[in-house]
């Protein structure tokens, strides 16, 4: 089971900061080609980023290259998709059949570079008004996508939405990511960036509203921001130790032929169950990645 709690950006052509990423601990690093790497340096920066992804380490490496409407998007997919890489981020996807066309011209250089087909992940970011308008058709195109992200930084500057710390104005949106994504059989998506980077528990606060409203990670743009994230991401050990409990007090009770029993008070049957076990199931993954705590 991957982990997809925190996905850290960080800039494709700094190679310091490009050579310590990948140990601060996140479940994913996104070297980046398109806000972060100046138009000049676009071309430069793809062998860098390959380089990088050849190296040893121990989380998920992802490249954002530029939209497909920019005409960086083929070069970038042409020089970094290969060995090593283990998905493309998508920003600014509209339609479902742009999305289509991205995964045919993945599909092309998997199939000439000799890797497995659909073995590139590839995650669209939703962050205009129109790809939120299109999230049934972009979500149900029948692509290899697996869970999306969502863009508050430019949605709300294309929608002329203020964006304010308590990101009420972004509750629709986010609703209609995970509506979608659940009505298309994709996982949870991830969710925008906290861009304050020094208001911690703002950033906290936010991560915890979208917990609870269905998405499964944040993606961040500072180190600082990762143990936060993770935290919340992750079972509290109160929640493992009762998600323990119901999954065994469950063998019991469906051994003596019952599938419903209460526990502190608390009506069980399956759908907590099957809660209780994603739970268990998690902290398993965190535990195996070596990222738990």
């Amino acid at each position: 089971m991957a982990l997809f709690r925190t996905f850290l950006f960080a800039p494709g052509n700094h190679a310091r900061r490009v050579e310590k990423v990948f140990t601060i601990g996140a479940d994913g690093v996104i070297l980046d080609l398109e806000d972060a790497v100046a138009t000049a340096e676009k071309p430069a920066t793809r062998p860098l980023i390959v380089a990088a992804l050849q190296r040893p380490r121990n989380c998920l490496g992802y490249v954002r290259v530029n939209a497909m409407e920019t005409p960086f998007c083929y070069a970038d997919l042409v020089g970094v998709i290969g060995p090593g890489l283990d998905g493309i981020i998508l920003p600014k996807v509209e339609t479902g059949a742009g999305l289509q066309a991205i995964d045919w011209l993945v599909e092309q250089l998997e199939r000439e570079r000799g890797l497995p087909r659909r073995s590139i992940d590839i995650i669209p970011i939703i962050e205009t008004a129109r790809g939120i308008a299109n999230l049934s058709e972009i979500m149900g195109a029948g692509t290899r996508v697996r869970r999306c992200s969502f863009g508050a930084g430019d949605f709300t500057f294309d929608a002329n939405v203020t964006w304010t710390r308590n990101e009420a104005e972004l509750a629709h949106a986010r609703a209609q990511m995970v509506i979608h994504s659940r009505a298309n059989g994709l996982e949870a998506p991830l969710d925008s960036v906290w861009v304050d980077i020094q208001d911690i528990e703002g950033l906290e606060a936010s991560a915890q509203a979208v917990k609870r409203m269905g998405f499964q990670g944040k993606t961040c743009i500072h180190p600082g921001q990762i143990p936060v994230v993770n935290a919340v991401f992750s079972p509290t050990e109160a929640e493992l130790a009762f998600a323990r409990r119901v999954v065994a007090a469950f063998e019991e009770a469906e051994a003596a032929g019952s599938a419903a029993f209460q526990i502190d008070g608390k009506f069980v049957d399956y759908p907590i169950v099957y809660r209780a076990q994603r739970v268990v199931k998690e902290h398993e993954a965190i535990v195996a990645a070596g990222r738990a705590g």
